[in-house]
């Protein structure tokens, strides 16, 4: 029978293998260990596939003999049959059958068999109190892999805390019906009866009330009106008396499609009565379901301790996936095996449909699979074209959104890029039953969400397709409610937004159309279309056609973009001469910068205010993340060199190469002090309580200011030739400087009397441009032109380390928040990461094509912004060691950078 197809399966006698074998008390592992078999043999008879040797098939009655799972007073009829079910080459040996039924009636029965599964009777007799079992259509799990520990928990559910309602949700293909028949199979000895229903086919209520009767209680039917509350009540009553175990499988068959709610679908609300009755009354049964989405009858209902439970399976786990995979000949290295695995999210259905494909068009070899870049087909997107079909239209929106934007986002963050925002209340309706149908699953920042693989490669696809298909017909909808590339996002998100969607998306154009000059028409004329719209009413539609004509010419040029909305839009290094934007609107659009250049910025602690310093003397400060421009005047003669907020926000400093100090207030924008000097003013730092102000200069001096009086405290000298560099330490005990000499000098200052003071770190032989303390205090690092940088403690005021790797000059140092690691930046266009625990280097960020002079972590240490003389900024993932984000648009070198304290926001100078 090996090689027959699907359609030859001998279901009958895969069942009664299973039966048996189930009876004795056996798992498929187990029953081969002892007939010194392989699992997979066993599997193979119990699902009709293939037939038993004689010499197994003896020993296979032999041990069920001796177990009593045949009938009582008909052993020697069931054999017979059984062994003819068998198609055996050779005719039953009843010389044999007798010898071993006589052999059994003169001994006492075996100890039952011990498996891991239990010993569940299965279709056993009357005589040994086994259930009685109407198996309906339950599926044949031949073989079954990982989920022990679910099994367990949904057995512990069912038998000890006898929950009344039980329900095991999940993605289509995840297993939840093969899991429910294990769970069915393993309890089963602890109910009288058990009964499978699948409602596939979406029977009515009054028909599957009265198929369970009929199990139950044939007899009871002819007396029984056919209302759907008698039916339910008789139910209910055997259900109080007798332990029953009813399985529906399916039940998203019955519920609303297209509408997200987990409602019951017209005709189908007797189901809303069953399922409220066997969870509200107490009974001592378990209605165990399956379901690709929560019915919304049962969620006020459950709870962790309360009768009625729910259960939503995961992936399945790796080791399990890749047993699944040798079972089925694939072969692949580990890596192409975990490849293979994330690509279908672990989902046991997709990963057999794609396994045999590998075995029948690959020679089983996973790699070259891979290469095809194929995942959605065939039966996979079947199996996704079913969920997608049940979903409502805001559902279908966010699908979209979710595999545009490719990364965890939280519901804020989705409503905020609707073009017809959705009441909140509905917004999280739509997400909570994509989560319900589980097409979505939870990233690791609290609140997001993001699709599962095989979701977001079959979503993709959906959107290019139906998109390009709305382009040919000369209208536009997705490309209006969804923008296919997003200005504010990482860069490698947005490269991958261009890679994955717009180009596929122009290269179906472009196959469509008839000549190469046509797909630069129909954008064009879709432009014109949008033209004609009310601005509010084009959505992402301008944005989106912007995108494919830069992906079709490569440029911009003389682009008539005259009254267009285009939102989203990423235009940063671009060619846009002689395009016309008259009287168009840009929101949430990355354009090159065109603004005076800025030479020193800061944010304030809070994150409220930014401010620029530009090299014409003037400030300006902006609120709401730099969207609104708050105040802006001419402050000095001079370049801007230095800014900083003072602790609570309230006032701004600045210093300029004209001399001067001024204080300035930040919601008003007055000035509040001044101070003059004959030299640059080259750095500035408020102290930790914001009482003194510190500044450092071309006149080898550190000067002490009183914030509040704007009067000068006290001069620091020793310092020979100017300071660029000052730090405070977390407690404000200690000012460190730095410059031109090579030393480090740590003030330490005494208010009460006035007196300060100094000691000298020596090492460095040259200039010192970088200090930092550790945020607990204890370390001072420090970078020079030497090219190293130094660890300094702060305790023995000694060397604790040097750190080498720089192959140039060394321009600033920078700790992360949490002290784990220590960032430094020079003229050799990287950044190295010092890993504190280790005392080693993590990795070199490598990007700038120019020296980098300023760099800054952000609150949670896991990004870095760096600035750099290639006029760019750049945003790196400090764990992967990427860069994820750049931002041009400046002239010339980029001098000092910083993060706001929540870390969402920046500001650069250059």
């Amino acid at each position: 029978m090996r090689g027959s197809s699907y359609r030859d399966r001998d279901y009958a006698f895969g069942q009664a293998m299973l039966t048996l074998r189930m009876a004795i008390g056996l798992t498929q592992a187990g029953l081969a260990r002892h007939l010194d078999i392989s699992r997979k043999a066993v599997g193979e008879w119990e699902a009709g596939l293939t037939y038993p040797k004689a010499e197994h098939l003896k020993a296979f009655i032999t041990l069920a003999i001796g177990q009593q799972a045949f009938p009582a007073g008909r052993e020697k009829e069931e054999i017979r049959a059984f062994w003819h079910a068998a198609h055996q080459k050779t005719l039953l040996d009843e010389g044999w059958l007798t010898a071993l039924l006589h052999h059994a009636e003169v001994t006492p029965a075996s100890q039952p068999v011990k498996e891991t599964m239990g010993t569940t009777p299965f279709l056993a007799s009357p005589a040994r109190g086994g259930p009685r079992v109407d198996w309906g259509d339950t599926p044949a799990v031949t073989t079954f892999y990982g989920r022990e520990w679910e099994l367990n928990l949904l057995s512990e559910w069912v038998v000890e805390e006898r929950c009344r309602v039980v329900s095991v949700l999940g993605l289509g293909g995840i297993g939840k019906s093969a899991l429910a028949t294990r769970v069915m199979h393993r309890v089963a000895e602890g109910f009288e009866v058990v009964i499978w229903r699948s409602l596939r086919d979406t029977p009515a209520c009054e028909t599957l009330l009265d198929e369970c009767l009929q199990v139950l209680a044939p007899q009871a039917l002819r007396d029984v009106s056919i209302s759907l509350e008698r039916h339910l009540g008789l139910l209910l009553e055997y259900l109080r008396n007798m332990r029953i175990l009813l399985v529906l499988d399916n039940l998203e068959a019955i519920l609303e499609e297209g509408q997200g709610t987990g409602h019951m679908r017209a005709g189908y609300e007797g189901y809303t009565r069953l399922l409220r009755r066997l969870a509200e009354t107490e009974h001592q049964s378990c209605l165990l379901l399956t379901s690709r989405e929560k019915p919304i009858d049962l969620v006020p209902l459950e709870g962790n301790r309360a009768p009625v439970r729910a259960l939503r399976l995961a992936r399945l786990d790796v080791d399990a996936c890749k047993q699944l995979l040798a079972e089925k000949e694939v072969t692949g290295s580990a890596a192409d095996q975990s490849q293979l695995i994330e690509a279908y999210a672990g989902n046991p259905l997709a990963l057999k449909i794609v396994a045999q494909t590998i075995v029948d068009l690959f020679d089983g070899q996973i790699a070259l699979f891979l290469e095809q870049g194929e995942v959605v087909f065939g039966g996979v997107r079947e199996l996704l074209d079913q969920q997608y079909a049940r979903l409502a239209d805001l559902e279908r929106t966010l699908l979209c959104w979710l595999a545009i934007i490719r990364e965890p986002v939280s519901i804020e963050e989705l409503h905020a890029l609707l073009v017809a925002p959705s009441p909140a209340g509905e917004l999280l309706e739509a997400v909570d039953g994509l989560h319900r149908r589980s097409l979505i699953e939870r990233g690791q920042r609290p609140g997001s969400f993001a699709l599962q693989s095989v979701v977001l490669e079959y979503m993709t696809m959906r959107l290019i397709t139906e998109a390009s298909r709305e382009m040919e017909q000369g209208r536009l909808v997705h490309l209006i409610e969804h923008g296919l590339v997003q200005a504010n996002v990482k860069d490698y998100v947005r490269q991958a937004q261009e890679r994955l969607i717009v180009a596929p998306l122009l290269a179906r154009l472009q196959n469509a159309a008839l000549r190469p000059t046509s797909v630069e028409e129909v954008l064009q004329s879709l432009l014109d279309q949008l033209r004609r719209r009310a601005q509010e009413a084009q959505g992402y539609g301008p944005a989106n056609l912007v995108a494919l004509l830069r992906e079709q010419r490569g440029h911009l040029r003389g682009l008539d973009l005259s009254q267009l909305a285009i939102r989203g839009a990423f235009l940063q290094g671009v060619e846009m001469q002689d395009a016309s934007l008259a009287e168009a609107s840009l929101r949430e659009t990355a354009l090159n910068e065109a603004f005076d250049i800025p030479w020193g910025v800061a944010i304030s602690h809070n994150g409220q205010y930014w401010a620029a310093g530009s090299r014409r003397g003037e400030v300006r400060v902006w609120r709401e993340e730099g969207r609104r421009l708050h105040l802006a005047w001419q402050a000095h003669t001079d370049t801007v060199r230095a800014l900083a907020f003072s602790p609570d926000g309230r006032s701004l400093a600045t210093g300029s190469w004209d001399g001067s100090i001024k204080l300035w207030d930040t919601e008003s924008g007055a000035l509040l002090w001044t101070s003059w000097f004959t030299d640059n003013i080259e750095c500035l730092a408020f102290a930790p309580d914001g009482r003194t102000l510190a500044s450092g200069g071309d006149d080898a001096t550190v000067q002490l200011w009183d914030t509040h009086r704007g009067t000068h405290h006290q001069t620091l000298s020793g310092q020979i030739g100017p300071v660029f560099a000052l730090a405070w330490s977390p407690d404000g005990r200690l000012l460190a400087s730095g410059g031109v000499d090579g030393g480090i000098r740590l003030w330490e200052i005494s208010w009460a009397q006035s007196e300060t003071s100094v000691r000298l770190l020596a090492g460095h032989t040259n200039w010192v441009l970088g200090l930092a303390f550790a945020p607990d205090g204890r370390t001072l690092a420090s970078g020079s032109w030497d090219t190293t940088v130094r660890l300094w403690d702060m305790e023995s005021l000694s060397l604790r380390q040097t750190l080498t790797g720089h192959t140039e000059r060394v321009r600033a140092v920078a700790w992360s928040p949490d002290g784990r690691l220590l960032a430094s930046c020079g003229f050799d266009h990287t950044i190295w990461l010092w890993d504190v625990e280790r005392s080693s280097y993590r990795t070199g960020l490598h990007g700038h094509i120019a020296g980098v002079y300023a760099i800054a972590l952000t609150p949670d240490s896991r990004s870095l912004l760096s600035g750099s003389e290639d006029g760019t900024l750049r945003v790196w993932d400090v764990e992967r060691g990427q860069c994820v984000h750049i931002m041009y648009g400046y002239a010339v070198s980029l001098y000092d950078v910083a993060w706001s304290p929540d870390g969402t926001r920046l500001a650069s100078a250059g």
